[in-house]
């Protein structure tokens, strides 16, 4: 009922940048928050940043001042802002959608797209 798809991941050198995009489609009330999250080979997947509906922003310490999440609500659309990367940046970044379902009854739901590969060259 409610899909997330990631775009944007790529190859990029020491201090290059990258956007990455996560669009929600679907059935979608509401969406209460949006996040980021990566997994690095042999690490656990870990939080990068999170939006709220009201527009809080949260970061990770490791990419604070660096990394700059937003979305567009009139596109159901989330974005981050990666600059400055690291080789420790490097990893499948996930988009996570915390969403109220437009159905009857209006469940909430957690929603993951598929991924997109960043990898930063050092």
């Amino acid at each position: 009922q409610v899909q997330v798809a990631e775009s944007g991941g790529g190859l990029v050198q020491t201090g290059g940048s990258l956007r990455l995009s996560c669009a929600a489609s679907g059935m979608i009330f509401k969406i209460n928050s949006m996040s980021w999250y990566r997994q690095a080979p042999g690490h656990e997947r870990e939080s990068v940043a999170s939006i709220s509906s009201r527009g809080d922003r949260h970061y990770a310490d490791s990419v604070m001042g660096r990394f700059t999440i937003s979305r567009d609500n009139t596109r159901n659309t989330m974005y981050l802002q990666m600059n400055n990367l690291k080789p420790e940046d490097t990893g499948v970044y996930y988009c996570n959608v915390d969403v109220t379902v437009a159905t009857m009854s209006r469940p909430g739901a957690s929603v993951w797209g598929q991924g997109t590969l960043v990898t930063v060259s050092s």
